[in-house]
């Protein structure tokens, strides 16, 4: 009997070789992560504590900040008429991303996801966009909204259809909503081939099941399609409206902000007093409003979408 308990006892591992195993392992992984982690520090945590820092003076750029404004910055950008607009304008192209880009690009997924003749093409010619650059985007498209009808290719369509040109760029009622066109065509087939990759994942039994119980194509894509898709549909929503907060370059490429603010947005609110008027402390006041806007919406957003993803139990 002592010498099987004695067995026994040597076979099973003891409990400090336990422990000390687990710590060397977490040792290897702090060494794996500490170069990245050092990296974070330098390149993202210590600039946000510096825009902090010098969003509490009345700093041109030169020299070392010395005169401290508190929270001057901050309540002189709340107030600016200015500021409020650009903030209307990202509200805006928001909600019309949310409700048209999409909605179009879930659909268009669906279609292009499934049998259809030469979908590989299709998905080619959706996604060849994103790959271009934002500079080389807007450039193409100041030339398709030039004015001059025997240039610019949409004055030139409305001309042959009896209608008047239209400044497209230079109009305060239409601007806003040409540059929306022009970031639906960036940026839809991104959101397009997140969807087809989604759709991907969803087994075709699931919905082979329901046509034999005579679900209809739109009742399979309502009721199956879509909720499967939950978890696909939020990470595009919120990459959408971080994506839309931060939009600078196509719109200071395009319009500058113009005409009258009637296109500004937040970003180039705050390089346009940051960095084109030497207004350093007042442009990183305008950085700190938008990092804490992309912060909370992303804790709330985060805090209201989490459900359970409904393929997780398939």
């Amino acid at each position: 009997m002592q010498s099987n308990s004695a067995t026994q006892n040597s076979v099973l591992p003891k409990k400090g070789s336990r422990n000390t195993r687990l710590a060397n392992d977490r040792l290897v992984v702090f060494l794996f992560l500490l170069p990245a982690l050092i990296l974070f520090l330098i390149f993202v945590v210590y600039p946000i504590f510096r825009s902090v820092y010098y969003s509490t003076f009345d700093w041109k750029g030169l020299g070392q900040p010395v005169h401290n404004i508190g929270l001057g910055n901050y309540v002189k950008i709340i107030d600016d008429e200015v500021f409020q607009k650009s903030v209307k304008n990202v509200v805006i192209i928001i909600v019309l991303s949310l409700v048209l880009q999409l909605p179009a690009a879930i659909i268009l997924a669906n279609m292009v996801g499934r049998n259809l003749p030469g979908r590989a093409l299709f998905r080619t010619i959706f996604f060849l966009p994103y790959v271009l650059s934002e500079v080389n985007t807007g450039i193409m498209w100041m030339l398709l909204y030039n004015p001059d009808p025997e240039r610019g290719f949409f004055n030139g369509i409305l001309v042959q259809l009896g209608l008047h040109p239209v400044n497209w760029l230079a109009d305060m009622n239409v601007v806003l909503f040409a540059v929306f066109l022009t970031l639906t065509w960036k940026y839809f087939g991104f959101h397009l081939l997140l969807y087809l990759t989604g759709l991907q994942n969803i087994p075709t039994e699931i919905e082979e099941a329901a046509r034999m119980d005579g679900a209809t194509s739109i009742q399979s894509f309502f009721f199956i399609t879509l909720p499967l898709l939950s978890s696909t549909i939020k990470t595009s929503v919120q990459m959408s409206v971080l994506g839309s907060i931060q939009q600078f370059i196509l719109v200071w490429v395009m319009t500058r902000g113009g005409p009258v603010n009637a296109s500004e947005t937040m970003a180039t609110y705050m390089y346009r007093f940051g960095l084109v008027r030497f207004q350093f402390g007042y442009g990183a006041a305008v950085a700190i409003i938008m990092f804490i806007i992309c912060v909370i919406f992303s804790l709330l957003y985060q805090q209201l979408t989490r459900k359970p993803d409904y393929l997780t139990g398939l």
